[in-house]
């Protein structure tokens, strides 16, 4: 090989180990992450075309259709595999996903994305607030510093926006404050017995260790907590999820190996005691000098 052409060769490769590199530094997992975030857990269907393939605490939902699937979250990068295990133990193909949601822009619901984004081809869409963290994979959020790949967006959404395949129509609501963009989804689907509302709730915990005038990144934080906790109230819906496992107790209500039983996620009550917690928090907050 010329010597003009093996230098270039080198240095294509250094180039290439460089960005490698460069990439890796933008992900970052900190070392007391709780074990059950990345613990494995048996997907079950959970009402209708309605599926949970997420893990024994990061909460991944999978909506199919006849014209391919819907996955919301994906838990830590190391996690994609087992979300993709858990899809073809239900019977699914990941390839057959064809839009990416995500309730929140935080490592731990989105760090697997940028690569089941490039397995399956599928279209990111973000809620607009959320979109400058997802695209810089973590780095403008205004409270964690804990990062993830960038992921590639190709549909900004804003509040009240369907999400549409197949005959699925999901509205996302947004509920800002635990993230600039943290949303819900709401939308119906049905069994053989009846059609149910669901409602898959960003939580608004509060996720910042300061008081809410030392944040100057996000200076209407205090107002769109206000504001999400007021809107979050008025909701109506048959069945509750969540972004955690832990939010809406799913291992009180169901067991691996469990019959199918949506009525097992019908908790109006346990909705409106978290929100009553959550509002009690959110009040104790504002009031810190």
């Amino acid at each position: 090989m010329p010597t003009s052409i093996l230098k270039k060769a080198v240095l294509i490769a250094l180039i290439l180990f460089a960005c490698q590199f460069a990439n890796a530094q933008t992900v970052s997992v900190p070392e007391n992450t709780p074990p059950e975030w990345s613990a494995p857990y048996q997907p079950f269907r959970i009402v209708g075309n309605l599926y949970y393939v997420g893990t024994y605490d990061l909460a991944c939902y999978l909506i199919t259709t006849s014209e391919g699937n819907i996955l919301i979250n994906t838990g830590l990068a190391a996690s994609a595999d087992m979300i993709n295990k858990n899809i073809k133990t239900l019977g699914f193909k990941p390839a057959d996903t064809r839009i990416l949601l995500t309730t929140q822009a935080h490592f731990d619901h989105m760090a697997a994305m940028a690569t089941i984004q490039r397995l399956t081809g599928a279209k990111m869409m973000v809620n607009r607030g959320d979109s400058s963290v997802v695209a810089d994979g973590g780095k403008s959020d205004y409270a964690l510093i804990t990062t993830f790949e960038p992921v590639k967006i190709n549909r900004i959404l804003k509040n009240r926006d369907t999400v549409k395949l197949g005959t699925m129509r999901l509205v996302m609501l947004n509920h800002p404050g635990h993230t600039k963009g943290s949303c819900s989804f709401l939308f119906d689907v049905k069994d053989k017995q009846r059609s149910y509302r669901v409602l898959i709730a960003n939580m608004p915990t509060i996720v910042t260790g300061k008081k809410f005038s030392e944040i100057p990144s996000y200076t209407g934080i205090a107002s769109d907590y206000a504001y999400t906790l007021r809107e979050m109230k008025k909701l109506s819906f048959d069945i509750w999820l969540a972004s955690h496992t832990s939010q809406f107790e799913l291992h009180k209500k169901h067991k691996p190996g469990d019959k199918y039983n949506p009525k097992a996620f019908m908790d109006k009550k346990g909705y409106d005691a978290s929100l009553k917690d959550l509002q009690l928090q959110f009040s104790n907050k504002i009031k810190e000098k």
